[in-house]
């Protein structure tokens, strides 16, 4: 069980850490609220843990057609553009306190990124399932461990990053704090604009 859970760990970082559009969010959140990656990870592990649960009962399948690919790219990308653009509206705006930020809800952030991101489901459809499935061979203790271990990396690792982005712009003053969120924002839009594009190239296909 521990070497299992030692290589859960490895393979979660691998995805966890790689620069993507919840990175950008959590930078973009994190430079008004220092707990904002927390709260992300939370939005997060509401939509992922009962992913792993409905994965082992056959939900992998249907994430690997193409109309599902087609559908959660559409939608995310929508949704990464519109959240881009809002963030990007900030940097014309006064700099806003940490009280002002946690309107942004970034729960809901986290909830979303993750359910309408398709490269994380894509993940989940493949490589995390096959964790999920030796987890589940093992039984209900493995399984939750499981689970619990790899939500913790995300919790860990989107913590620091947003306590980084927060003690960052605090140190460098309110226009380059604008100047982070305006490039967060068009990393965040530019994401959307390959999620659509790559929903797109599937339909053409």
């Amino acid at each position: 069980m521990l070497s299992f859970l030692i290589q859960t760990v490895l393979v979660s970082l691998s995805g966890v850490m790689a620069p993507g559009a919840v990175t950008a969010a959590t930078l973009a959140q994190g430079g008004k609220d220092r707990w904002a990656g927390t709260w992300i990870a939370i939005g997060h592990g509401i939509v992922e843990v009962p992913l792993i649960f409905l994965l082992i009962l056959g939900l992998g399948t249907l994430l690997k057609t193409n109309i599902a690919a087609i559908a959660i790219g559409l939608i995310g990308g929508l949704f990464l553009i519109y959240l881009g653009v809002m963030t990007i509206r900030e940097m014309f705006g006064p700099p806003q306190s940490a009280s002002a930020a946690r309107l942004s809800k970034p729960v809901l952030t986290g909830m979303a990124l993750s359910a309408t991101n398709p490269y994380f489901l894509l993940w989940w459809a493949t490589v995390g399932l096959n964790l999920a499935m030796q987890a589940n061979d093992s039984g209900i203790v493995v399984l939750s461990a499981f689970t619990l271990v790899h939500w913790s990396c995300d919790l860990i690792w989107l913590t620091i990053l947003s306590f980084g982005a927060f003690h960052g712009t605090t140190l460098l003053g309110a226009k380059k704090q604008q100047v982070i969120l305006a490039f967060c924002g068009v990393v965040m839009a530019g994401f959307g604009v390959k999620f659509i594009f790559d929903a797109l190239c599937r339909i053409a296909a």
